[in-house]
């Protein structure tokens, strides 16, 4: 009985997440396979179960050619070294599971028991990863037509809609640490004063130093995104 309730509950997961992304498996387990977690894998391997981490294979290398391949036309006069930094940016993890919370991928991830009651379905790498593999299974089902389809409505959609494409590339801490350089030597020191919410879901808030200076304070829900926050908050201090 609870192997039927969870085919139908399943079939159903499946069923919404393709009327959200706006397309439709025609093999409908390279879709399940998209988006089982290797915890689930484990869990019910007398079911066999296939994990999605070699569809998230394919689609790390998927995404790099279509953000390429967006980039190099929509900027076309940015330099190559600036290129790959933009690109980094937009296929990092942190972007990647934003994308991911926006369709909200989440709630139709399979995940074991205990993922679940970790917060697995909010968990950046999970988020992430998951998006990868979702991506590699459309390229697998569709081509790539259908895989750049998706990300253009997606993750390329969610990147035009930043104010300023400085942010998504500039790396403000050696920014900050280049122009203090240029007037003393006394180093640059960041600290964490504090972190809050559940460990999957955390914000870091952090501070940075000249010696016993504090120049800014930053907020983010890693601590490289909170110092690279508490860099820029410095700069733009340091301006004025």
């Amino acid at each position: 009985m609870e192997k039927k309730q969870n085919h139908i509950s399943n079939h159903v997961l499946f069923e919404r997440i393709q009327e959200k992304i706006g397309y439709h498996f025609k093999n409908g387990e390279i879709l399940k396979q998209s988006l089982t977690h290797s915890s689930y894998a484990n869990e019910h391997r007398n079911h066999l179960f296939r994990d999605n981490e070699r569809l998230e294979f394919l689609g790390d290398a998927i995404l790099d050619l279509i953000i390429s391949e967006y980039l190099f036309k929509k900027h076309a006069q940015m330099p190559e070294g600036d290129l790959s930094k933009v690109r980094a940016s937009i296929v990092c993890e942190a972007s990647l599971a934003k994308t991911a919370k926006v369709i909200g991928l989440g709630q139709y991830i399979l995940l074991g028991k205990g993922e679940e009651m970790t917060g697995g379905r909010e968990r950046v790498s999970i988020l992430a990863d998951a998006f990868e593999a979702l991506t590699g299974g459309i390229f697998l089902d569709g081509g790539f037509d259908q895989a750049k389809a998706f990300l253009t409505c997606s993750l390329i959609h969610q990147v035009e809609n930043i104010a300023s494409l400085e942010d998504l590339y500039t790396d403000y801490k050696t920014v900050l640490q280049e122009n203090i350089q240029k007037e003393s030597s006394i180093p640059i020191s960041y600290e964490v004063v504090s972190e809050e919410g559940p460990d999957h879901d955390k914000n870091f808030h952090v501070e940075v130093y000249h010696g016993t200076l504090c120049l800014g304070k930053g907020m983010g829900k890693s601590k490289k995104e909170a110092e690279q926050d508490a860099a820029k908050k410095a700069l733009n201090n340091l301006k004025n």
